[in-house]
């Protein structure tokens, strides 16, 4: 889930009225539905994020191990399944940040945010873009981007208070190391998660306060 900055995108047609997120409008599945919803939701974000949103659900369905029924009685139109895999990976990405705020190691839950987020957009920022671009008015990332950026910005003071992040880390830092980690997906689909382990890595050893090292 990307969070820099705002890109220029296309006008295109916005998703059919209607389509949402399954899990917002539905009562709670049981443990086997919400498995099976897990797995094409995880396979759809991998193969949009691979091959583009062309994909077709039969594909999805094979991936994630369900027949084409049971795939059409959860999404029954492709766009159900795209908004509703996208709203997945912005709970992921919410996912990270909570975890990482209720870390009582700040430093820890900082360096949690960098490795986790780097390593989900190299899997699947294909599919963010690809998205984003075709429905761009689908889905307000407003709000989203704000409360993740604000709570980050509450993590990282933590992590300066505990003595372990460098002292002029500012937000627009980790902005930067988002932008700059989009190259990551120009990499072998083999070796892109490698890659984005070792670039937070790196980015991490970069931000360590000096008495930290």
């Amino acid at each position: 889930m990307t969070l820099e900055m705002p890109q220029t995108r296309r006008a295109a047609a916005p998703v059919a009225s209607g389509s949402g997120d399954a899990a917002d409008t539905a009562p709670a599945l049981r443990a086997d539905a919400q498995e099976n919803r897990d797995r094409v939701l995880s396979a759809a974000r991998e193969l949009f994020a691979a091959d583009g949103l062309g994909v077709t659900m039969r594909e999805v369905a094979r991936r994630a191990g369900v027949g084409p029924a049971t795939l059409y009685r959860r999404f029954p139109t492709k766009h159900d399944l795209m908004l509703a895999a996208f709203h997945d990976e912005m709970s992921v990405c919410g996912s990270i940040m909570s975890n990482a705020i209720a870390d009582e190691d700040a430093w820890r839950g900082f360096c949690s945010v960098i490795e986790r987020i780097t390593e989900l957009n190299a899997r699947n920022q294909g599919f963010a873009d690809a998205f984003l671009a075709t429905y761009p008015d689908a889905v307000d990332l407003g709000e989203h981007r704000s409360q993740m950026l604000r709570d980050f910005s509450g993590l990282a003071r933590r992590a300066q208070e505990s003595g372990h992040l460098r002292p002029d880390f500012t937000v627009d830092d980790f902005l930067v190391i988002l932008l700059a980690g989009r190259g990551l997906t120009r990499a072998p689909a083999e070796r892109r998660v490698g890659a984005a382990r070792r670039f937070a890595r790196l980015a991490i050893d970069g931000l360590r306060a000096p008495a930290a090292v």
